[in-house]
């Protein structure tokens, strides 16, 4: 039986994973109602990244003394009010702020969450009940982007985003029930906080997430028109291959888990890295192929998403003091990730080389996080 207080950050997840995930979705209907280029609609998935990246380590320490449960309860507040903006932003301009603001409690709520689902977690079961937060991220790329995608395509992206921001104060309630009053772990000074960042470890694993993650997000930032324009399916079959990505995301969150208490978090991040690296070959050999469109949406969203738990776990073990801060950062180096492939992945597009391009730039980025990871590897088992 998965504890209430569990399924709590999990509701969290999932309104976090529909902001961040449902704009790619809806990329080419955005872009026709704003009338602007694909690639400069693109921009918006990196703007909402440099949000997570400012808002990640500045909302946790402005919050580092307060119990848990009230920051959490706070930053799905701004979730809330700063969706809301992005609804009825007039202009462009105005539409980039509000983005941007929008992912401002993103890192930092899954920095807090990731601490408290390990405190409320069994010996040995840490990774796994992170997993079980990250499963409303995962779950919101299985049934939440889809459908947000088919309302958007139906009637408009801001009716999506109308109901994505309700879903904050959803969460608000659940998190006011169901967690309990945690002690805060926050004993130090900020100062003594911020001597994670003094560790060879921290920039390690931070240079690590954000140039390994970005693999995935040069595919999945442009994943409809690669599915449109290269495997030629109709626009009408994105929301089902948007469910294809979210079940293999959901079922590859979990089995990331399982890993990483398994062998350990390390290995994990090696091994999911790697697989990254080799499926998004794959993606780019067969993504003319219109079942191997499908097959390959589902195979891809589970390798990727086995990256999760391992390391926020790496983080959490090598931020002793810290450990909140040091999950934020992991955060805020994902959407590092979000950023880079989304900007990384536009330009071969840009350059006219095809909406298949973007997947040799999520190979390589995917291949250098399995190496720093596999550096990492051995650097720690020598000092042990």
């Amino acid at each position: 039986m998965i504890q209430k207080s569990l399924i709590a950050l999990a509701m969290g997840g999932l309104a976090i994973g529909m902001t961040e995930f449902t704009m790619m979705g809806v990329l080419e209907d955005f872009a026709k109602d704003l009338h602007i280029s694909i690639p400069k609609a693109g921009n918006f998935i990196s703007m909402y990244a440099m949000g997570v990246m400012v808002g990640a380590p500045t909302l946790i320490m402005a919050t580092s003394k307060y119990p848990p449960k009230k920051v959490l309860i706070f930053f799905m507040l701004l979730f809330t009010i700063f969706n809301g903006l992005f609804v009825v932003a007039p202009s462009y301009s105005t539409l980039m702020i509000a983005r941007f603001m929008s992912g401002l409690p993103h890192g930092a709520f899954f920095g807090v969450g990731s601490v408290v689902a390990s405190q409320l977690a069994k010996k040995g079961k840490e990774a796994q009940a992170i997993s079980i937060m990250f499963a409303g991220l995962t779950f919101a790329n299985l049934v939440g982007v889809p459908l947000g995608t088919k309302l958007g395509q139906m009637f408009s992206w801001r009716l999506t985003f109308g109901i994505i921001a309700s879903f904050g104060l959803i969460t608000m309630l659940a998190i006011s029930l169901w967690i309990p009053n945690i002690k805060n772990l926050n004993k130090g000074s900020l100062t003594e906080q911020l001597s994670f960042f003094k560790k060879w470890e921290a920039w390690v694993l931070i240079v690590m997430i954000s140039i390994g993650t970005s693999g995935l997000f040069a595919w999945i930032s442009y994943i409809s028109p690669l599915m449109t324009n290269v495997a030629d399916l109709p626009k009408s079959k994105i929301p089902i291959i948007m469910t294809l990505v979210g079940l293999g995301m959901f079922v590859g969150n979990f089995i990331g888990g399982k890993i990483a208490d398994t062998m350990s978090p390390n290995k994990a991040a090696v091994i999911s890295f790697s697989s990254m690296a080799i499926c998004l070959i794959v993606v780019y050999f067969t993504s003319h192929i219109a079942a191997m469109a499908y097959i390959m949406s589902f195979i891809t969203g589970l390798i990727s998403f086995t990256i999760g738990s391992p390391i926020q776990m790496m983080l959490i073990n090598n931020g002793k003091g810290s450990e909140t801060l040091a999950a934020a950062a992991g955060q805020a180096s994902f959407n590092v990730g979000n950023a880079l492939g989304a900007f990384l992945g536009g330009i071969p597009i840009t350059l006219g080389l095809g909406y298949n391009s973007q997947l040799w730039v999520g190979f390589i980025m995917a291949s250098v996080g399995a190496i720093i990871a596999a550096v990492f590897l051995q650097l720690k088992s020598k000092r042990i």
